[in-house]
Order: C-alpha cells, then structure tokens, then sequence
C-alpha cells in the first residue's frame, strides 16, 4: 500500500532548520572558496546498500531550499526496495549549491531510509501472523512526524504521536494515585468519548485487574511468549492487545506467534542505523 506524501508546510520548518544549523553564520566556506561559481553538477543519489527508500521529499526541498534552480528526476520514490548500485535520482544544477546541500539532504535520506528498512525487516520477520509492527513516542525532537511517516513507509503502524491524542497508563501513573481501578476511573472521567484508554501491565494479575475497570488496550510489556499467550486468552478479544519490550528480528516470529495484536518497539526510530546512500558525480 502506498503511503501518501507528508505536505510540504510539515516538512519544510525542520528541513530549514537543519540548513540553518549547517550554515551557521558565514555559510559554506570550504564550497565557496574551491568551486567556481559557474561551475555545474550532474550527480545522482545512489543507493550503496539494499534497504526502503524514506525521505526523499525531505532531501530534494534541502536542495531546493538552497536553489530553487536545482533539478531533481526521481527514479525510485519512497517505499521502493533498493539494491546497491540503484540510482535512486539524479541532481542537477550549480556546483556550489548541491555541495552546500549535500549533507542535510543525505541526513534526512539516509535516516529515515534507515527506519523504513529496519521497520520492513521486522514487518517480514513476522509475515503471517496477525500483529502489526508500531513504532513509540521514543523519537528525535522535532522529528517525530517524519519518523513516524518513515515507519509507514517500511510497512509498519502509528502508536499515538504525543500525549494528547490517546491515554496509555504507565507504571509511574499508577503509582502515583495508588492503583490501577483510581488511575483507569480517573482517565475515563477526564477524557472524551473518542479516546481510547490503554493499561501498560507488567503481570498476569494486573491484567485481570485491567480487564475487570475495562481498559480498551493493554501493554504487555516484557513478557516472555508463554505469558503473552496465556494473556491473550485472557483477553479473548475484550481489548487490544500489545507486547512490547526488548524486540527484536530474532524474538518478534515468537512474540507475534503468540497472537497479540501489535508489536511496539522504540529502537525504529530512536536508535536505528542509517541506511547508506551517497551523492555521486556521473561522468
């Protein structure tokens, strides 16, 4: 399924910044003092590793942000499955700007192309079962609606995107006002019809506690694949479950096996290793 493009008054605040922050006060100096002003680029961004394509549209605006004077002919859009040697597109225009914009394009492409690859390997390594991939709030600051889009792009789900578009009760909440019925009471209280209520649970008795004040999602979380299915049972479809904690392509089959509905896990996006693709000169 394609995944719409975010619009360009989303991206383009963080794309500036970016070029701002690279910039700095005297712009490119090393560019500025070696390349003539005449002088033109032909260049292609190429792929050096297989991966998912992510964040092209963030790349080419960088360059576009510089000079609008740049042409970009995409070959391989976003959520194209690249092979090393792909030409994902080629750039054209003068020198000086597509070599000041060379490195926050290649940071935006090459991060969230790291997601998209990541989240589709996890995607495939639970191929099969019903479980969706999600991602969490554990994302860059100032980044989190293009890592989330990057995590839809590998084929992947959205858990909230901050802490007003849905209630998760954490450990800390609960401690806080002494139990899981005072928290789940107070948060349907609170909260209005349309959002939902979620419980982190960390054993099977809270749990039963949870399903008893109705939560409407569980966390699971750090549970072994025994105690996922033993929950699941429980459940019986009352609520939505999710397992979560130290996932990885190697546990996930065991974990999505256990037939919980999603699977979140923070390291898409807050540690994740950048895929890697170069601006080359085409001769």
């Amino acid at each position: 399924m394609s995944v719409p493009p975010l619009a360009t008054i989303m991206i383009e605040p963080m794309v500036r910044s970016a070029l701002l922050e690279d910039l700095g006060r005297a712009g490119d100096i090393t560019t500025d003092a070696i390349v003539p002003p005449t002088a033109r680029a032909n260049t292609a961004l190429v792929a050096r590793q297989a991966g998912v394509i992510a964040g092209l549209d963030l790349a080419l605006l960088a360059l576009k942000l510089v000079d609008p004077s740049i042409v970009a002919v995409v070959e391989l859009s976003d959520g194209s499955r690249l092979a090393p040697g792909d030409v994902i597109a080629t750039i054209t225009g003068p020198a000086r700007s597509v070599l000041t914009g060379e490195r926050v394009a290649l940071n935006f492409l090459c991060h969230l192309s790291g997601i998209a690859t990541a989240t589709a390997s996890i995607v495939e390594a639970v191929r099969g079962h019903r479980a969706r991939i999600t991602c969490t709030r554990k994302t860059t600051p100032g980044l989190r609606a293009v890592q989330k889009y990057a995590v839809r792009v590998g084929g992947g789900a959205n858990h909230r995107f901050g802490l007003d578009d849905a209630v998760l009760i954490k450990d800390n909440h609960i401690a806080a006002v002494g139990g899981i019925k005072s928290a789940v009471e107070r948060a349907r209280r609170a909260v209005g019809h349309l959002v939902k209520i979620e419980l982190e649970v960390d054993t099977l008795a809270q749990l039963e506690e949870a399903l008893a004040v109705g939560a409407d999602a569980v966390l699971l979380d750090n549970m072994s694949p025994d105690d996922l299915r033993r929950a699941v049972a429980m459940v019986a479809g009352r609520a939505i479950t999710e397992a979560s904690g130290q996932i990885t392509p190697a546990t996930a089959p065991a974990i999505a096996a256990a037939g919980v509905d999603l699977i979140s896990i923070g390291w898409l996006t807050h540690s994740v290793t950048a895929l890697d693709i170069g601006l080359d000169y085409l001769a």
